[in-house]
């Protein structure tokens, strides 16, 4: 009985505990309501807080994210991996050389910090222990390829050689990969693993090595075996496989779009398509998804993870250049502003404004209470890819 009572206590001083939280935080992220779509200002916003978060620290990383009200936190090499991808268009948007430059110390840092088996590590940068982790290798490597392609700096392939190397090693023959994964995600449910298909694909094009190609389709065709009919991918979670989250529902389809057209493997694009047939069906009118979504494509989350919402984006706009399907645009374009309006553009906390949420409301389970990188880089490349 007295164990009881206690748990129940400690049950309620949580919820009392959020709850003070909400009424703290909600002055503290001030998302705008009115209707603000200029698509140059949320952009604009959203690269100087990576900027920022990038300067933040004693690297050249980039800040994994803020906790409300405590300022950035420890570099993330996974992300910081993938938003050299961004810092590389937006020097072409802005036609500002100033990103080049950073995207190349990102790229620089990356090569620092690689372990000596050509594995990313997990975790933020000040992780106490040490370990490899597939996800983030992929994630880095696409940093990686994006650079070398840019500048041909033989650094840049000699790293991405290193680590598609080790990703080799380490993927099962059935093209999934059982080992290296993240101890900060669950081995047996990492479908999403087919953005790492897509790293390693756009690799072997740059490297025309063959046996890079042959992984990533190999490991396409094993994400694309556990998609059931309606679209939803088994074994897609860093938690809960049953309620998979839609922020890894996108990196899947994304990696297999990505992996198909690299390819030209129609099947994966389709893969994709189907994935978004049945998620368009759920977009609500404002824009809104849920964070969480059941095998049936029904909710299994009261709050919007805004990182797959701009993932999502993406996906849409550019399903929408292939198949020319007009409801892609429209959602697109509906998710975007869905995006705009819970975007934070005019806090006086440099380490809030122009910053994306995990969730919305800032409550929800997905970085609650936090700005994260990785949600802001996706908002900016889903900006950026809607069609005109």
């Amino acid at each position: 009985m007295l164990k009881e009572i206690i748990k129940g206590m400690r049950i309620l001083n949580a919820r009392i505990d959020l709850e003070v939280k909400k009424i703290r935080f909600r002055k503290i992220y001030c998302y705008r309501q009115p209707t603000d779509y200029d698509h140059q200002t949320h952009i604009t916003e959203a690269a100087q807080w990576l900027c920022r978060a990038q300067d933040a620290g004693l690297d050249d990383g980039v800040a994994y994210g803020t906790d409300f009200g405590k300022g950035f936190l420890a570099s993330y090499p996974e992300t910081t991996g993938y938003i050299i991808c961004t810092f590389l268009k937006l020097a072409d948007y802005f036609q500002d050389d100033e990103y080049f430059k950073r995207a190349k110390r990102m790229g620089d840092w990356e090569i620092d910090i690689l372990l000596d088996s050509g594995a990313v590590m997990g975790g933020m940068a000040d992780s106490e222990k040490i370990t490899p982790a597939v996800f983030n290798t992929g994630q880095v490597l696409l940093g990686w390829n994006f650079l070398y392609i840019k500048d041909h700096e033989k650094k840049y392939y000699d790293a991405a050689e290193k680590a598609a190397g080790w990703l080799l090693e380490m993927q099962d023959e059935n093209g999934g990969w059982s080992r290296g994964n993240s101890l900060f995600s669950r081995p047996d449910a990492t479908t999403y693993n087919a953005r790492v298909a897509w790293a390693l694909c756009q690799f072997g094009v740059i490297s025309g090595e063959n046996k890079y190609i042959k992984a990533g389709i190999k490991n396409a065709e094993y994400s694309m075996n556990h998609q059931i009919d309606n679209g939803w991918f088994r074994d897609c979670c860093l938690l809960n496989p049953e309620h998979p989250l839609l922020h890894t529902i996108a990196y899947t389809m994304r990696g297999l779009l990505e992996a198909g057209i690299i390819c030209r493997r129609d099947e994966f694009i389709e893969s994709a398509d189907r994935s978004a047939q049945s998620l368009v069906n759920m977009i609500r009118e404002d824009g809104y998804l849920p964070g969480k979504i059941d095998s049936e494509f029904h909710a299994a989350a009261d709050y919007a993870c805004l990182a797959g919402i701009a993932q999502l984006s993406i996906v849409l706009s550019k399903l929408y250049r292939i198949k020319k399907e007009e409801i892609y645009k429209l959602s697109a374009k509906r998710l975007n502003e869905y995006l705009m309006r819970h975007h934070d553009i005019s806090s006086t906390d440099d380490s809030i404004r122009g910053g994306l949420a995990g969730s919305w409301p800032v409550s929800g389970e997905y970085g609650r209470f936090r700005i994260l990188n990785w949600a802001t880089k996706f908002l900016i490349d889903a900006l950026l890819e809607e069609p005109s």
